[in-house]
């Protein structure tokens, strides 16, 4: 099981990849929304900002995330850990319900080129 830190250390990670992309990706990623990342296993949630083409890290609170961010994401450790490191496809994650990916109707129109 993957542990807070190498979560963190994940979303670390997706953030640089999300600054250095182009094209679609670079387009989707511009969005300036709330963020959550809630890590079900760990019963811990990430919060921050998704601003300027990264993923900014504000909190780390145990629970379920204490207010509704504009986009919500929910997963085990194991799954996020993995789809950062290219094991996982997010596509397919998202299909199945491993990984629950919540947004505004616009919002998931743009970050469907992330998927």
């Amino acid at each position: 099981m993957a542990t807070i830190t190498e979560c963190r250390g994940a979303l670390d990670r997706l953030s640089d990849n999300l600054a250095r992309a182009d094209g679609d990706v670079r387009g989707a990623a511009a969005l300036d929304r709330t963020l959550s990342c809630h890590v079900t296993d760990l019963n811990t949630t990430f919060t921050g900002r998704l601003a300027d083409g990264r993923i900014r890290v504000d909190a780390t609170v145990q629970g379920p995330p204490p207010t509704k961010a504009q986009i919500r994401l929910a997963m085990t450790g194991d799954d996020l850990v993995a789809m950062v490191d290219g094991r996982l496809n997010f596509a397919k994650a998202w299909a199945s319900g491993r990984v629950r990916l919540e947004a505004g109707f616009r919002d998931l129109l743009r970050l469907r080129s992330l998927l």
